[in-house]
């Protein structure tokens, strides 16, 4: 029979381990429960803050976009604004020195075209008076007489009326 003491259940030690384990199971209980159960806690909530903490810095970096897109909009807006009005100064700019620069040159030809006509006008009384001295001249040699100054200045006249219409025919 003694192969049955082997199998056979004992049931002192099992009350025995029940209750050890019972005791066992309120020592950890008393004393580990509440501090592990505080330490998870602690856990969680740590976890909890870091998720948190993770939403709002994400809330804070869409509004940081939000408004870094916006002032981005805007600053583009102004530079577009600056641009259009400096092409608008340079435009204006252009047509005053292109303005300038046409009445200068207009100017430059009136003046030139008043020279050209002085000097024509110079070059005409020169050629006159060299007709006048040649006329008086040949006059003299022609009739071969003593003219008087007023036959003279008549002589003179004519011939210089003369030229003066032949050259305005021209």
């Amino acid at each position: 029979m003694q192969t049955l003491d082997v199998i056979s259940v004992n049931l002192w030690q099992m009350l025995a381990s029940l209750l050890n384990l019972l005791l066992l199971f309120l020592i950890v209980k008393k004393f580990l429960y509440k501090r592990v159960k505080a330490m998870l806690k602690a856990r969680e909530s740590a976890i909890q803050s870091d998720y948190d903490d993770a939403a709002a810095a994400k809330e804070r970096a869409e509004a940081d976009q939000l408004a870094y897109e916006q002032k981005l909009a805007a600053a583009k807006e102004e530079s577009d604004s600056i641009i259009r009005s400096a092409v608008g100064i340079a435009e204006r700019r252009e047509q005053e020195i292109l303005a300038a620069a046409n009445a200068k040159a207009d100017g430059i030809v009136r003046q030139a075209e008043a020279e050209a006509l002085l000097e024509r006008k110079k070059a005409e009384d020169a050629v006159r008076k060299e007709i006048v001295e040649v006329s008086s001249l040949l006059t003299e040699k022609v009739l071969e007489r003593e003219v008087s100054a007023a036959d003279h200045q008549h002589f003179i006249d004519a011939f210089i009326e003369s030229i003066g219409d032949d050259n305005e025919g021209n």
